[in-house]
């Protein structure tokens, strides 16, 4: 499919469905002055290496750890820790990078932290080639407890029958105690007891090597269908349902989206699918909204726009499949939503040449940008035309800029990882915190309760 009727397709072919801009976004590259929406506010930007040596990036929560994590997946393969004591004065505190980095063929990039036995963890991603050292290492997992001073490498989580890594991950505390990694591998999101996994390291290296699946506990299928365009999972939300009491799984992949009830590892069921959408043949980053409603997908097809899907319909039986979205958001047409953060109503998204947008989707067939900041400073669409694969409708021709958003809900910090200009944290005006019961709904979002868990949200 050639690049201009695939943009064609997109605009033609959906169905009829309001685009809403709200704010625009300037042109590209914008005016002096005009980068940003007058209320939002740049606290601080660390640029930390190369062009296209950032991927993805995780906040803490607690208000007594002020750190981000930001991971380095080429040039430099690992990860930087930032202080966000004074976020006016955000500074990396240590860069951790693999041994023998010339010889790894590939790079870190998504990025968790948890708390278990009353200490702090961060599992960063990895994901390495064959010919190279570590590929069949899917993550690392390190003790940050004692930062400022220097993490501590706990142990390496392997899966020699699916080399490659993990590319996404996903820290979760489930409904009946379990600190859970939920992890992108194969035909499978893995799920693996983090707790378990810090009990085996405690054994001699040779034993943990030979027992590398001691803390796999389950494995969350794709359902199969005809003509998939990817067998695995590429991204995936893990969330509480209050009113069923079900741990569910939201997975993008295969050949759009899906939801699963994981309350029990052992036997995930399959609650809905969201296949045959027009203009959606893969899913990639798909978040629900609090309550379990509404849900956000991502295509990661340049041209495309967010969409938002109503899951009642197939929540209360009435049909297996949802087959069409209700609204749809996109801040330039030519560019790319990539990760993105809901916070009920608002939607944060990382949107590569785009930079950072926040979203309106209180009315989800009506979203609009309130607010918005371009990170990224070269030129839209400038990439040659080897990079962008041979006109692929792929990413590749918008494939720079902001990849990855999360937000610090005790104090509205909003933090993005840009893939060439670094590091940037922001203030939105009138967004001092965030808790779901202040806006009617669950107190749930991507940030875990690891106390209590998500029953005491």
């Amino acid at each position: 499919m050639n690049r201009l009727f695939f943009a064609l397709y997109c605009l033609f072919l959906w169905p009829a469905l309001t685009l809403a801009q709200g704010l625009k976004h300037p042109s590209h590259p914008p005016p002096p002055g005009e980068r940003g929406s007058e209320n939002i506010t740049v606290v601080a930007h660390l640029p930390l290496g190369i062009p296209g040596s950032v991927s993805d990036i995780e906040v803490e929560q607690d208000p007594d750890r002020p750190y981000a994590y930001v991971a380095r997946r080429a040039h430099e393969k690992g990860f930087d820790v930032i202080d966000l004591s004074n976020p006016s004065q955000a500074r990396v505190i240590h860069r951790w990078r693999i041994e023998e980095e010339d010889l790894h063929q590939g790079g870190a990039m998504d990025g968790r932290y948890f708390k278990h036995d009353e200490r702090y963890y961060y599992v960063q991603s990895v994901q390495f080639r064959q010919g190279g050292p570590n590929s069949e290492v899917g993550a690392i997992v390190f003790d940050v407890t004692d930062l400022p001073e220097a993490p501590r490498e706990v142990g390496r989580i392997r899966q020699s029958e699916t080399p490659g890594g993990f590319h996404n991950i996903f820290t979760y505390k489930h409904s009946q105690g379990p600190p859970l990694l939920f992890a992108t591998s194969g035909q499978f999101a893995k799920v693996f007891d983090l707790g378990r996994f810090l009990q085996g390291y405690q054994t001699e290296v040779e034993a943990r090597i030979q027992d590398e699946n001691h803390a796999l506990v389950g494995a969350v299928p794709i359902a199969q269908s005809e003509n998939m365009w990817s067998r695995g999972y590429h991204d995936f939300y893990i969330g509480y349902h209050p009113e069923s009491g079900q741990d569910r799984f939201y997975g993008g992949g295969g050949s759009g989206y899906y939801v699963y009830n994981v309350t029990d590892l052992s036997n995930p069921e399959l609650l809905l699918t969201i296949l045959g959408v027009p203009g959606v043949s893969w899913g990639h980053t798909f978040t629900p909204s609090p309550d379990g409603r509404f849900a956000v997908g991502e295509t990661e097809f340049q041209h495309q726009p967010l969409r938002f899907f109503d899951l009642q319909p197939a929540l209360d039986g009435d049909v297996d499949n949802i087959d069409h979205a209700v609204g749809a958001w996109h801040a330039d047409w030519k560019s790319l939503a990539h990760n993105h953060e809901v916070r009920w109503p608002y939607l944060f998204v990382a949107g590569y040449e785009t930079g950072l947008s926040v979203v309106n989707m209180e009315d989800v067939t009506n979203p609009h940008t309130i607010a918005y900041y371009d990170t990224f400073n070269g030129r839209h669409n400038n990439r040659d035309e080897s990079a962008a694969r041979m006109g692929s409708p792929y990413t590749w021709n918008v494939y720079d800029g902001a990849w990855g958003v999360d937000v610090r809900n005790y104090d509205g910090l909003i933090v993005v990882s840009d893939m060439s200009t670094g590091f940037w944290a922001f203030r939105m005006d009138g967004f001092d915190g965030w808790n779901g019961e202040d806006f009617g709904v669950p107190n749930i979002s991507s940030v875990q309760n690891w106390d209590s868990g998500p029953a005491s949200k």
